[in-house]
């Protein structure tokens, strides 16, 4: 076995050992029933990458029917949904593989045709800064409560359904971060005006999941949060917010952070001059126990390895594991040469890729996710 430093195990805050430091990222796979249930392409996709990484954690799943964001998204709204989420988790935890539920509220990051004729909502009536998205209408206290309550039952059901843990995405614009962030908050209330009301919803929902983590019959079951630390509107989500935002989930029952960036190495997007690594920022102030997960564009093992020197526990991989699911295999039996960073068209079938999949990739990362052709190999 390769001696590289991410194959070691390590412990996550509730003491939960993972077996590597390697997670696969969420990912949006459009591979659901319209309902938001399982198909038979979703567990076949997430059984192919189970196995090697330490942790897999699932694209989002929509706690209540308004959250819902997009086509073939994942839901766990309801009970009916149990007996497919089960399927998951089981299909992603061999050979030890925790298997993490991402779960989220797409908030004004959706449209009325994807919600069947009713409008978005979120913290306030404010429309993304997107061509074409629609204005939301600001939940009122009672449907934030439910919202509340909405996170805590899916929680239960991830326990129920046999998954090792959840993780809360307040990162990608979604609700959670549409609450935090003061372009989608204007609200007066309880739930926004300073800084720290606008924390309230994001710490409401961590409190009610850890709740129910802590009265289940499984109190290791896992809770991770995501975050996104600066949006680029105005006003926007600055770091000396998001700082502000980490020090409090210092104090909060939460088992590891999650950085979505788009590099991982990334500086500031908001300032440009300065070009301090942000995962630095964040080190500065985060907790000494709890375990810092960081994605962005990370391919090969050398990358990999130079992040997990730099103090991050996790390394999360997305695209990669999607060309690559072997990824860990082959890394730990030393055969690197055969790691796959392309992605050829000849290959759907063998990669689990769905068609709806494929046009995501094809839309959503028009730079960065390499596919081979007969011809020539192109950049789409």
């Amino acid at each position: 076995m390769t001696n590289y430093n991410f194959l070691q195990p390590t412990q996550l805050r509730n003491g939960v050992t993972i077996k590597n430091r390697i997670a696969m990222s969420p990912m949006t796979e459009m591979s659901n029933f319209e309902d938001g249930s399982i198909t038979g392409d979703e567990i076949d996709y997430f059984r192919l990458r189970a196995g090697g990484p330490g942790m897999i954690i699932t694209g989002c799943a929509n706690v209540n029917d308004l959250g819902k964001g997009f086509e073939g998204e994942l839901s766990v709204a309801h009970e009916k949904m149990l007996p497919g989420l089960s399927r998951l988790a089981n299909a992603i935890k061999l050979n030890h593989t925790k298997a993490i539920l991402q779960i989220f509220s797409a908030g004004r990051m959706s449209n009325s045709r994807v919600l069947r004729g009713h409008q978005t909502v979120s913290a306030s009536a404010v429309a993304p800064e997107r061509l074409g998205a629609e204005t939301p209408r600001a939940l009122s206290g009672e449907e934030i409560e439910q919202t509340i309550s909405d996170f805590a039952n899916a929680t239960q059901l991830a326990i129920d359904a046999g998954f090792d843990g959840i993780e809360l995405h307040g990162a990608n614009t979604y609700l959670i971060q549409q609450f935090f962030s003061p372009h989608s908050n204007r609200r007066t209330d309880h739930w926004g005006g300073s800084l720290e009301k606008r924390m309230n919803f994001p710490l409401a929902v961590v409190d009610a999941c850890a709740e129910v983590i802590k009265h289940s019959d499984n109190p290791h079951f896992i809770l991770g949060y995501r975050i996104s630390p600066e949006e680029l509107e105005k006003p926007g989500i600055r770091m000396a917010d998001t700082l502000a935002l980490v020090k409090e989930l210092n104090q909060k029952p939460i088992d590891y952070l999650h950085m979505s960036l788009a590099d991982a190495w990334q500086g500031s997007i908001v300032d440009r001059n300065d070009q301090q690594p942000l995962i630095e920022k964040v080190q500065e102030v985060l907790a000494d126990d709890l375990p810092l997960m960081v994605v962005g564009h990370l391919a090969s093992p050398a990358q990999v390895a130079k992040l997990i020197d730099a103090g991050v526990q996790f390394a999360a991989m997305g695209r990669e594991l999607i060309r690559e699911p072997k990824w860990v295999q082959k890394v730990e039996a030393g055969d690197e040469k055969a790691i796959r960073y392309t992605f050829s068209l000849r290959d759907l079938d063998e990669l689990k890729v769905t068609p709806p999949l494929l046009n995501f990739l094809r839309t959503a990362f028009k730079k960065g996710f390499p596919i081979s052709t007969d011809e020539r190999q192109i950049r789409i």
